[in-house]
């Protein structure tokens, strides 16, 4: 029943493209580094766009986060729009939807294109027990032009107190997406970064000079500028991949942040959670599994994954100048677990600044905007905690305590989210180095 642990079924049905590594040296407009979804994204729109660039991947594209989405096209985030009006206001709460509601209709002209099972399908976020809340953000969402209406949810498989529907949502595979996308792209795998200056980027067999340069790498990699260790923290979710379940129509997400998510690609049925800020306890795979067996009595498991995503303070990514003290350094990162739409509004936003383009989406999204949120005390104090325990191993980024992570044999950081093998080698940044200590 349990499965063992394999790749995304994304790494297992696609098949990848390979780039050479950077030899010598080169000189671009734009450098742009991190071979995510981001990354590849926005090359692909500065291309287009006839703007010199060239993005460099220290491994492999897709190879880190990308590869373990659930892929979901949508502007359904949670239950997030009642809450940005009260703190923003609805101008700000329209912005955000408004954007989101744009990548949404470039992913569908995209994959017009491109083999990549894209699906129209209807969006919901559940509630189990707060109809009240779900009411309230059906009206907030009707109130800033985006058309949503209140749902019982019926295709899941246990009652709810009510859902958010929203229609002509999407999703897709995001790798047969994305290696389509890459193909073409000035691209360098096997490149990793070894230092970087104003307007150089050392690598281990070049340099390559730069105009601009973009920072792409799930969490950003530049200390000096922007505290971003204080900005952000990473949050970790499970993925169970079973057959032998009913088939669902719709993407479904619950609005609590230890909740279910659902979706089917083609006969096999996604269900996410388990979730847990890295380097603390969780539900993990196993509350996947026990939800597998009270609901699912006769599913077969034929993957078992997980991802990890960079939180914000107030929800809401940091795209743009890397910090105001940087002009010539941009930063996409902090997606809050909606990578999709959040990759393409970053390739948008960071291409109108580098060629001096105004965005009407920049200001929502301003990684200058103030830190002044609840969440920023809460990181302030699982640093000084990861810093203050007397414990080896440390995590190489900024020296925090690691901790043992049972469930996948892991060294996890809570204070930033790095991850290394049971021998030290790097699995997930902020840091950019294997932790000899662990050898």
């Amino acid at each position: 029943m349990s499965g063992h642990i394999i790749n995304s079924i994304w790494e297992d049905t696609s098949r990848c493209v390979h780039f050479s590594a950077l030899k010598g040296n080169k000189s671009t407009d734009v450098l742009i580094v991190g071979g995510g979804i981001a990354g590849i994204l926005c090359a692909h729109k500065l291309k287009k766009a006839g703007v010199d660039c060239i993005l460099v991947e220290a491994a492999e594209i897709c190879g880190g986060i990308t590869k373990n989405t659930t892929a979901k096209i949508t502007l359904s985030h949670g239950l997030i729009y009642d809450k940005m009006i009260r703190r923003f206001g609805e101008d700000k709460a329209r912005l955000y939807a408004e954007a989101q509601r744009d990548a949404i209709k470039e992913y569908a002209q995209l994959c017009q294109d491109i083999d990549c099972d894209f699906k129209s399908r209807d969006s919901y976020v559940y509630s189990l027990d707060d109809r009240k809340k779900i009411e309230k953000e059906v009206a907030a969402l009707n109130s800033i032009g985006v058309s949503a209406e209140f749902s019982e949810a019926g295709e899941l498989p246990f009652s709810v107190a009510g859902a958010v529907r929203i229609k002509n949502q999407a999703e897709f595979h995001p790798l047969k997406f994305l290696y389509a996308i890459a193909r073409n792209l000035p691209i360098h795998e096997h490149t990793k970064i070894v230092e970087l200056m104003p307007h150089k980027a050392v690598t281990e067999h070049g340099e390559i000079n730069y105009k601009k340069l973009v920072i792409a790498t799930h969490f950003p990699i530049l200390n000096k500028h922007g505290l971003y260790p204080l900005k952000l923290y990473q949050h970790r979710s499970y993925v169970l991949a079973i057959t032998g379940a009913q088939k669902m129509d719709g993407m479904y997400v619950d609005e609590s942040a230890t909740g279910l998510s659902f979706r089917s690609y083609g006969d096999i049925l996604l269900i996410g959670g388990g979730s847990h800020r890295t380097g603390k306890q969780g539900g993990c795979w196993q509350e996947l599994e026990n939800f597998v067996r009270r609901y699912y009595k006769n599913a077969d498991i034929v993957g078992k994954w997980a991802t990890q995503d960079c939180m914000t303070l107030d929800g809401i990514p940091y795209i743009g100048q890397y910090s105001k003290l940087t002009p010539d350094v941009l930063v996409t990162t902090g997606f809050n677990k909606w990578g999709m739409t959040n990759a393409m509004i970053s390739a948008n936003i960071l291409c109108d600044i580098v060629q001096g383009r105004t965005n009407p989406y920049t200001g929502v999204f301003s990684p200058s905007r103030t830190m002044l949120r609840p969440q920023l005390a809460v990181n302030a104090f699982e640093s000084m905690i990861g810093l203050l325990t007397p414990t080896a191993p440390r995590c190489p980024h900024l020296g925090c305590a690691l901790k043992y992570n049972r469930t996948e044999h892991t060294w996890d950081c809570p204070c930033h989210g790095s991850r290394f093998t049971e021998h030290g080698e790097l699995i997930d940044n902020p840091a950019t180095d294997d932790n000899r200590s662990l050898r």
